[in-house]
């Protein structure tokens, strides 16, 4: 497979991608302020077994357009139509979690296995207390993306527990390509389809993942998550925070492997 960037066109965005590895396909869905260079650390150590497909979600890293997951679902859909995938695992990390339940919903003969990896809130009248979204969208209007950039690497979901050079470069270098318009784009940041429809028609095997020290709120989140899916199972990644791939790599990529081989290869892996 091609590793470099490669993009395609969709309702007037155009989306950067990359597409590693051979063996089954898994879809990798980044967190918000993020992009597709946080799954670095996956590709080094999955490529061998899967092929993993990263996508710029809307207004982040290399891709254009209006940040929001609303899109999100359709914007998957027509990666898939463009590599002809027509089976696939989906990664999705905090609120890239929210948009591979969106397109395992919509799309569940493709989606054969989900991971769910620090899933924001998504039980009916649970508030998502742990990012002062207006906070943070009045900072960017009054003082701009620097002082928005500052702020948001001093919260809680974007600690790193590690201390490796590494790891806080690639996250500064993340942090750095994110401009901020969806919160300037009014009802965009932390949009979302009905949770309980969506949860509702997910049948896959699913993993849902959170690092050692995650949020309150996403624990919550995830507990939930179990309660609501059929076929859940729970997994706590060590020496991690909000950013369990990057805080604890080897395990991180070690859960996935074991999970994804069983679903995609039907084999046990040790």
């Amino acid at each position: 497979m091609r590793s470099g960037d490669q993009y395609l066109k969709r309702d007037g965005a155009r989306l950067r991608y990359r597409d590693s590895g051979s063996g089954p396909a898994v879809v990798l869905i980044h967190g918000w302020t993020l992009d597709l260079e946080m799954w670095e650390p996956q590709v080094v150590r999955l490529a061998d077994r899967f092929r993993l497909i990263r996508l710029d979600r809307r207004g982040h890293g290399g891709s254009s357009g209006i940040p929001g997951v609303r899109q999100d679902a359709g914007d998957l859909a027509a990666l898939c139509a463009t590599l002809g995938l027509t089976s696939i695992a989906l990664i999705g990390m905090s609120q890239g979690a929210r948009s591979a339940l969106s397109f395992a919903a919509a799309a569940p003969a493709t989606v054969r296995a989900l991971v769910l990896d620090g899933a924001p809130a998504l039980e009916p009248g649970a508030a998502q207390t742990d990012i002062a979204l207006d906070e943070l969208q009045t900072l960017l209007e009054t003082q701009g993306i620097e002082a928005f950039r500052r702020e948001w690497r001093l919260h809680a979901p974007m600690q790193l527990r590690t201390a490796e050079p590494a790891a806080h470069d690639l996250l500064a270098a993340m942090l750095g390509r994110y401009d901020g318009r969806d919160l300037l784009e009014p009802g965009s940041a932390g949009a979302g389809a009905d949770a309980g429809r969506i949860l509702g028609a997910i049948t896959a095997p699913t993993l849902v993942l959170n690092g050692e020290f995650d949020l309150a709120t996403r624990f919550a989140a995830a507990d939930y998550l179990c309660r609501q899916l059929p076929h859940a199972q729970r997994c706590a990644i060590g020496a991690a925070g909000h950013l369990p791939n990057l805080d604890n790599p080897d395990a991180y990529a070690h859960a996935c492997r074991a999970f994804l081989s069983r679903q995609l290869h039907g084999s046990t892996w040790t």
